[in-house]
C-alpha cells in the first residue's frame, strides 16, 4: 500500500471535500486515511500507481464523480531533430532496456517539484520493487546535449559528481561512499560494467538505478523541459511507467515529445489505448447483475474508458498497469456501479454449511503451536526461477505466461521459510515461526494409486499435499523434537524418528519422521551452505511433515 498526501487546497480547486465526496473518495477504492486544513491523505492500492500524484487521482475521481467521463486524450509530438537515444549492446547483461520522452513548457515551483519526487519514489518503491525492476531519471533539458547515449561501462571509467554531494566519484566510490549508492549498491553488485546515460557532450546524466548527476539531473524552479527515462529489465512496464510520468506533466501543461530509441527500433512514449473484448453474460454472472450495454458504456466512462457497444470492445488508458484480464473490467464496473447499491442475497441451495474435518484438524494443529509461542506464517505457493534454484537443479513445474516474476510451483516450504527468515534479520531472535501451506508435485502414472490421493489429485496432473514445517532460530534439535512429540501427545499420534542423510541438512543431525512405518517428514539442522545463501547467521532447526495421514 502506499499512502499519498494531497494540498487541500489543491484539491478543493478541482472538487469540494464535503461528507458526501469523503465517501466517495472511499467507494472509488481509495480510503482516506485523514483529512486536516492542510492536507488530505488517502491511501491507493499497489495496482494502480496512475494515481500516485494529485494530476492523475483527480483525472480518475473526477470521472468517477461524473464530471470528465470517458478515456482522456493527450496530445504527443512526433521527435525532433536529435531526440534520439543511442542504446548500446553493452547494457543487455546489466540493465537491457529504457523508454525516454522529452516533455517542454512546464512551470515548477517547490511544491510541483516535491512532487514530482515523492511520485517518482513511490514508483520506485512499489511498481519498481525497490529499484530492482526499473529506476526513473528526470533531466533538466536545458544542461543536456542531445543525442543521448545509454550504455555500460566499467565502474572505474565513470566519474560524475552524483546528486548532494560536492565532489567527482568514480562507480565503485558512489556504491561504497554515497548513502544512496549503499543503498542500491546490491543491485548492481557482482557487475563488471555499470550502465550510464551519456549526452553527445560526454555528460554523465545518471548511473541507474543508483543516482542522478548533480550537474545534469537535478531540475529546479527554473527548469522549462525536462527528458525522462525509465531503465530497467520489462520493456513494457518501463513504457507504462513513463506514460504514468508524460501523462502527469501533461496535466502540468506540458508538451509532450517522443524519442527515437536507437537499437531497439522503437519511438516512446506511445499513448496509444490498448483494447480489450468483455463478456456481457460472463461479466453480469460474475456481479450478479443484470446490466445491458448502456449501463456497462455508463459505468466504464466513469472510470475512465472508452467502450464500443457494437463489439463489446473497451479501450483502456495507456497509464493503467493493473488490466491484465477481463474480469479487471469487471471490477472497474462494480466499482462504478457502487458495491453500496449490490444487494447481498442468500444462496438458494438445499445444503447447510458447516466447517470440514480437515480444516478443524488444522485449526487445532494451530491451537497447538500457538500454545507453544510459535508465530504463524503464510507465504506464497510461487517461487522464482532465482529463489527456486538454490533448493533444485531441475524445476517441476512451472506457471505458463505468468505475469510476474513468481512462476515456480513450490515443492517444499523450506524456501518460503528460508525467505521470511532472511527478510526479518533485525527483529528480536529466537524466531520461532510455523506455517500450513500446500507444496506441489507432477504426478506420476505408477506412483502412487490416484484414488488414494483423492482431492490432493487434479485433472492437470498436479499433486497438492497439505505440509506442515516448524523452523527455530537459534535453536537446537532437542527443542524441535520435545515440540514433535508433543504434537504426537495432544494428536494421539506416535511418531517416531530414524536416521537419514539429506544435503540440505547437516550430516548427523537429520533424521526421517515415521508415523505407522511410513515416512511423513524430516527435522534437523540447516546446513550452512544453505544459511549462507540467504544471508542468514544464526543456526536452524527444521522440521516438515505431510500432513495427508494425519488430516485423513
Amino acid at each position: 500500500m502506499a499512502n499519498v498526501k494531497f494540498s487541500r487546497k489543491e484539491f478543493e480547486k478541482h472538487v469540494k471535500i464535503t461528507p458526501e465526496i469523503e465517501e466517495k473518495i472511499s467507494m472509488f477504492g481509495t480510503p482516506l486515511e485523514s483529512l486536516n486544513n492542510e492536507e488530505v491523505e488517502i491511501e491507493i492500492f499497489p495496482n494502480r500507481p496512475d494515481l500516485y500524484s494529485l494530476q492523475g487521482y483527480l483525472r480518475g475521481f473526477l470521472a468517477f464523480l461524473g464530471k470528465k467521463t470517458g478515456l482522456k486524450e493527450y496530445k504527443i509530438n512526433k521527435p525532433e531533430k536529435d531526440y534520439e537515444v543511442k542504446i548500446d549492446k553493452s547494457v543487455k547483461e546489466v540493465r537491457p532496456f529504457t523508454a525516454c520522452a522529452i516533455v517542454k513548457g512546464l512551470k515548477f515551483d517547490d511544491e510541483k517539484i516535491k512532487e514530482i519526487i515523492d511520485i517518482q519514489e513511490k514508483l520506485h518503491t512499489t511498481l519498481g520493487r525497490n529499484r530492482k525492476k526499473f529506476a526513473i531519471g528526470i533531466y533538466p533539458l536545458e544542461h543536456i546535449t542531445l543525442p543521448i547515449k545509454y550504455e555500460a561501462k566499467k565502474p572505474q571509467e565513470i566519474k560524475f559528481i552524483p546528486l548532494e554531494s560536492n565532489k567527482e566519484m568514480i562507480g565503485q566510490q558512489i556504491l561504497r561512499q554515497h548513502p544512496t549508492g549503499r543503498e542500491y549498491a546490491h543491485l548492481l553488485k557482482g557487475k563488471s560494467k555499470f550502465p550510464v546515460f551519456i549526452d553527445a557532450s560526454g555528460e554523465v546524466l545518471s548511473m541507474p538505478p543508483i543516482i542522478n548527476s548533480e550537474k545534469t539531473g537535478k531540475i529546479s524552479s527554473s527548469t522549462k523541459d525536462v527528458f525522462i527515462e525509465c531503465s530497467g529489465f520489462d520493456l513494457k512496464i518501463l513504457k507504462k511507467t513513463l506514460n504514468i510520468l508524460v501523462t502527469l506533466l501533461s496535466d502540468l501543461d506540458g508538451k509532450i515529445y517522443q524519442m527515437n530509441l536507437t537499437g531497439l527500433k522503437q519511438i516512446t512514449p506511445d499513448l496509444t489505448p490498448e483494447k480489450l473484448k468483455i463478456n456481457l453474460e460472463d461479466m453480469n454472472k460474475l456481479l450478479g447483475l443484470e446490466l445491458d450495454k448502456k449501463s456497462i458504456k455508463k459505468l466504464l466512462e466513469k472510470m475512465g474508458y472508452n467502450y464500443s457497444i457494437g463489439d463489446n470492445e473497451v479501450q483502456i488508458p495507456a497509464y493503467r498497469t493493473d488490466i491484465l484480464h477481463p474480469v479487471d473490467i469487471y471490477e472497474d464496473i462494480a466499482i462504478a456501479y457502487g458495491y453500496d447499491n449490490i444487494k447481498p442475497e442468500i444462496p438458494q441451495i438445499s445444503t447447510i454449511g458447516q466447517e470440514s474435518q480437515s480444516e478443524i484438524k488444522k485449526r487445532v494443529l494451530r491451537e497447538i503451536l500457538t500454545g507453544l509461542k510459535l508465530q504463524e506464517i503464510k507465504t506464497y505457493h510461487l517461487l522464482t526461477k532465482k529463489h527456486s534454484r538454490k533448493f533444485q537443479k531441475n524445476i517441476n513445474l512451472q506457471v505458463e505466461d505468468s505475469k510476474t516474476d513468481y512462476k515456480i510451483l513450490r515443492s517444499s516450504l523450506l524456501p518460503s521459510t528460508l525467505k521470511v527468515l532472511s527478510e526479518n534479520l533485525n527483529s528480536e531472535y529466537p524466531q520461532k515461526i510455523f506455517e500450513l501451506g500446500v507444496v506441489f508435485q507432477p504426478y506420476i502414472e505408477g506412483d502412487v494409486d490416484k484414488k488414494k490421493l483423492g482431492s490432493s489429485y487434479n485433472e492437470t496432473g498436479i499433486q497438492e499435499t497439505e505440509k506442515l514445517s516448524i523452523a527455530l532460530t537459534p535453536g537446537n534439535f532437542t527443542e524441535l523434537k520435545q515440540i514433535l512429540e508433543y504434537l504426537g501427545k495432544m494428536l494421539n499420534l506416535k511418531f517416531e524418528i530414524k536416521e537419514t542423510e539429506e544435503e540440505k541438512f547437516i550430516s548427523g543431525r537429520v533424521g526421517k519422521i515415521m508415523l505407522n512405518n511410513s515416512e511423513i517428514g524430516i527435522l534437523g539442522e540447516i546446513s550452512p551452505s544453505v544459511l549462507k545463501s540467504f544471508h542468514l547467521k544464526m543456526n536452524l532447526n527444521y522440521l516438515e511433515l505431510d500432513l495427508s495421514e494425519i488430516l485423513r
